[in-house]
């Protein structure tokens, strides 16, 4: 398996329509591809985060009990999740949550539907990162579109400098 594939899909599925997923395994039974390139018509902005049983900040696991939870809904927002409460979260494998991924016509009304759905989202009883996802969906590069993936590192280093002095 791809698991960037795994990981990624429902971005591509919000702007396009299309599952990769299902694609794959229609394809790995012997079936012909549903759709041709000219059929993928990208639409709008799908950003997703990973929320995770872990530190915001030092991004230690946080294995327990989750006693509250709480799913953000509404136009434009899916969260891929099996957890509940009374889930435990277990130490030994990985710590995600869920997969939120909100959809909208332009970037900053995704970046506003997603602050939005972070702030909806119940967690309790495990440290997770949805601290630092509203952190970030405030930052001004984060807004702007002006990252790459070095970016987070400094973010990171910077907030933590900041603390100290």
């Amino acid at each position: 398996m791809n698991t960037r594939l795994q990981v990624e899909h429902p971005v591509t599925e919000m702007i396009t329509g299309v599952d990769l997923v299902q694609e794959q395994i229609r394809i790995a039974f012997g079936e012909k591809l549903s759709l041709t390139q000219k059929d993928v018509v990208i639409y709008g902005h799908a950003i997703e985060c990973r929320i995770n049983a872990e530190n915001p900040e030092t991004f230690t696991p946080s294995p327990g009990l989750i006693s509250d939870f709480h799913a953000p809904g509404g136009l434009g927002v899916r969260l891929d999740s099996a957890v509940y409460s009374g889930y435990r979260v277990p130490p030994h494998y990985d710590s995600l949550i869920g997969k939120l991924i909100v959809h909208a016509p332009t970037r900053a009304e995704a970046l506003a539907r997603l602050r939005r759905a972070l702030g909806e989202m119940v967690v309790g009883g495990v440290e997770t990162t949805l601290p630092l996802h509203m952190r970030l969906v405030d930052n001004k590069d984060i807004q702007a579109g002006s990252y790459d993936i070095h970016w987070l590192e400094g973010f990171l280093k910077s907030a933590k400098d900041s603390q100290k002095g």
